[in-house]
């Protein structure tokens, strides 16, 4: 989707993704069984990608460079307000006036959006002639990534050795480097790979992925901590993570201005190392067994360092990109993420479960090891800090990442005014 809103233009691609997921929030409404909303299901979740590949990069092209990073945190804070508000409003809706209702309310919603869309997106001429549509690498790329979202997706419930597991992680070791060659090749490359011959934009591609890995399943872990270890109902779970929410949209609104005249990053850096100290206090809060007011504290961190980190390191991503490539490469940076998120969840659920009898496993997941007595309790305690010990490993390599990508930043336009001189 990023790469076809290049050829027909980000506003049409935009509008054309938002007016299909307002229809079929209507039929996922009337659907008559689940078979025929899961169908409407995954059409949704294509219009879902006409939006997200393209919201980022419409922000990107409508900020001046000074502004940009201003832009993109206002753009990220709305994402954490709608992230805070949506299960609330959708939970109050299924319970008032049933399931289907969490579904129609998109539609009033969608239609206003569509006519403000309509009258304040400006009219972009298409960046790019259209050659066709890359389908080997259309096809290699499905089925490279979606051998890991079907394998990793498995791991918790499977086991690493499952066929599933082995089926998917093997599709992925053939197919993504089958990708990459197809796209070497390709008249009209899905994914444009000069790219990554740019070591800022690469560097600041895989400060954003480490950060990602290490930060994805902390708000699943934390509240499955409430339940499990310490026998909140999921209510209070799930008001106890308020505050990390609340320090995201704060940090994502303001950090923008907070910062101004530091480079993005520096921002980033600032944040990701932000991050990882969250993670390094949830250790120690979880290892001992604390009161809320460390763990509270340790996710505020977290809060502050996830709002700070994404608009600095996405502005880090698309402010030198070329117009032409705006949509396609903001989509690979989704694209990462999101494949990104997946092996950190999976991975962080198996390094909690690790010390635990695979009797009782299922037990973290339904919040319960706390009704099994204290040395399952202990158990559990292990695998968590197993689990945000290794995080906070691998959130310290984003921090580094990002200061390689500002050192990268530097002698790029050093060079680029020597060469100008």
């Amino acid at each position: 989707c990023g790469r076809l809103a290049d050829v027909m233009g980000r506003r049409r691609m935009y509008l054309i993704g938002l007016s299909t997921f307002t229809v079929v929030s209507l039929l996922c409404g009337l659907a008559p069984n689940v078979q025929v909303l899961l169908g409407l299901r995954v059409i949704q979740a294509i219009a879902e990608a006409m939006l997200l590949a393209n919201s980022a990069a419409i922000v990107s092209a409508a900020f001046p460079p000074a502004m940009l990073g201003r832009g993109l945190g206002i753009y990220m804070a709305c994402f954490s307000i709608a992230g805070l508000l949506g299960p609330t409003v959708g939970g109050a809706l299924a319970t008032a006036l049933g399931w289907r209702w969490v579904f129609w309310f998109n539609v009033p919603v969608g239609i206003l959006c569509f006519i403000w869309g309509s009258a304040t997106l400006r009219k972009v001429p298409s960046q790019r002639k259209y050659n066709g549509i890359d389908i080997r690498g259309n096809l290699a790329l499905l089925l490279g990534l979606g051998g890991i979202v079907i394998g990793l997706s498995e791991v918790s419930s499977s086991g690493w050795t499952s066929t599933p597991v082995r089926i998917g992680l093997g599709l992925a070791v053939v197919f993504v480097p089958v990708f990459i060659l197809v796209e070497r090749r390709a008249k009209a490359p899905l994914l444009n790979l000069e790219l990554f011959k740019h070591r800022p934009f690469t560097l600041a591609i895989l400060a954003g992925m480490i950060n990602s890995m290490a930060n994805s399943s902390v708000i699943i872990l934390a509240g499955l901590y409430f339940q499990a270890a310490r026998g909140a109902d999921p209510l209070e779970a799930g008001l106890q993570l308020l505050p990390l929410s609340a320090a995201n949209v704060v940090a994502s609104a303001f950090g923008g201005f907070v910062t101004k005249g530091m480079h993005p990053r520096t921002v980033a850096a600032i944040g990701a190392a932000t991050s990882t100290a969250g993670l390094v206090v949830l250790f120690f809060a979880t290892g001992s067994l604390s009161g809320f007011g460390p763990i509270c504290g340790g996710l505020v961190l977290m809060g502050f360092g996830g709002g700070t980190f994404q608009p600095a390191n996405i502005t880090s991503i698309l402010e030198g990109t070329p117009s032409a490539d705006l949509g396609s490469t903001n989509a690979l940076r989704l694209t990462i993420q999101n494949t990104a998120n997946l092996i950190g969840t999976a991975m962080a659920f198996t390094l909690l479960t690790a010390p635990l009898a695979q009797g009782i496993r299922h037990a973290v997941f339904a919040g319960t090891v706390s009704t099994l007595g204290p040395e399952a309790v202990a158990h559990l305690v292990d695998g968590y800090q197993l689990a945000f010990g290794t995080m906070a490993v691998i959130s310290s390599l984003a921090v580094v990442m990002s200061l390689a990508s500002r050192q990268a930043y530097r002698a790029d336009q050093r060079e680029r005014a020597f060469d100008a001189v």
